[in-house]
């Protein structure tokens, strides 16, 4: 799908791009929870359903970029994302088969709400998150096997990448440091997002203009975003995890306050 752009929303969708992209590579995740909101409140797109399938195909290549950055740093626990992501595609297919049913003002409240709850529990369990990732990760099939299916399907239902969820999963159901699950996370969420921009694609429902511009903007910021990642990971790890915290709960308190908002407008 191809619409037509004005200037102001080209360059708006570059600078969005940028914003996206380094923050994927920051935290593992923001390339879905910002790229949503900034293309709907920002960029002006006025269909729901085309700004979450726009997302999901920007996401696919930047969270590929920035997973190459990662593994360079020995981020990437390539034995803990393997049955996650197995589980993942399939719930992804489902997700986004659900998501597209669903009236496009409700999807986005939705989506604040969850991103909400998942700050909460990462702040409230910040103490458990482990300093150094455990080796025995192969052994957690099939906690990696559920939580891959769930976030899976998640992901495919609002169309991002899952990253705010993929994260405290992979820190939780494989018990990996938080810099390791940001790394680990940009591999799930380069086939989560690739399964759901293809559902959205074949819907025509991609406006693949938009994402060259996106990816104009978020290709070069990333790399920033996972050198930044890779030094608070070495030396600052509490900090990496409230910069996550932040991020999703900030988006989200927005999110959800813009939605009630237009209800009473």
């Amino acid at each position: 799908m191809i619409m037509t752009l004005t200037t102001d929303q080209m360059v708006l969708g570059v600078l969005s791009g940028a914003l996206i992209g380094f923050t994927l590579g920051l935290i593992g995740s923001g390339a879905g929870i910002l790229a949503v909101p900034l293309l709907v409140y920002l960029v002006g797109i006025k269909n729901i359903h085309v700004a979450v399938g726009t997302t999901a195909a920007v996401v696919t290549v930047n969270a590929l970029t920035n997973c190459y950055m990662h593994a360079r740093c020995g981020h990437v626990r390539w034995r803990a994302i393997l049955f996650f992501s197995m589980a993942g595609v399939l719930g992804a297919l489902i997700g986004a088969h659900l998501g597209k049913m669903v009236n496009g003002q409700d999807l986005l409240f939705l989506f604040g709400l969850l991103m909400l709850w998942i700050a909460y529990q990462m702040w409230h369990n910040r103490a458990k998150v482990p300093a150094v990732s455990s080796h025995t990760d192969s052994r957690r099939v099939s906690a990696a096997l559920g939580a891959g299916l769930g976030v899976g399907a998640l992901s495919g239902f609002f169309g991002v990448g899952g990253g705010f969820l993929i994260v405290p999963s992979l820190v939780w159901a494989n018990r990996l440091s938080i810099v390791d699950a940001i790394g680990s996370s940009l591999a799930a969420i380069t086939v989560f997002a690739g399964t759901s921009s293809a559902s959205y694609a074949v819907s025509g429902l991609v406006n693949w203009w938009l994402v060259l511009l996106l990816l104009i903007g978020g290709v070069v910021s990333g790399y920033f975003g996972s050198a930044l990642a890779d030094y608070l990971g070495k030396n600052k790890r509490s900090t990496l995890n409230s910069v996550f915290v932040v991020v999703i709960g900030v988006v989200g308190v927005y999110i959800v306050w813009r939605q009630v908002h237009l209800l009473h407008v």
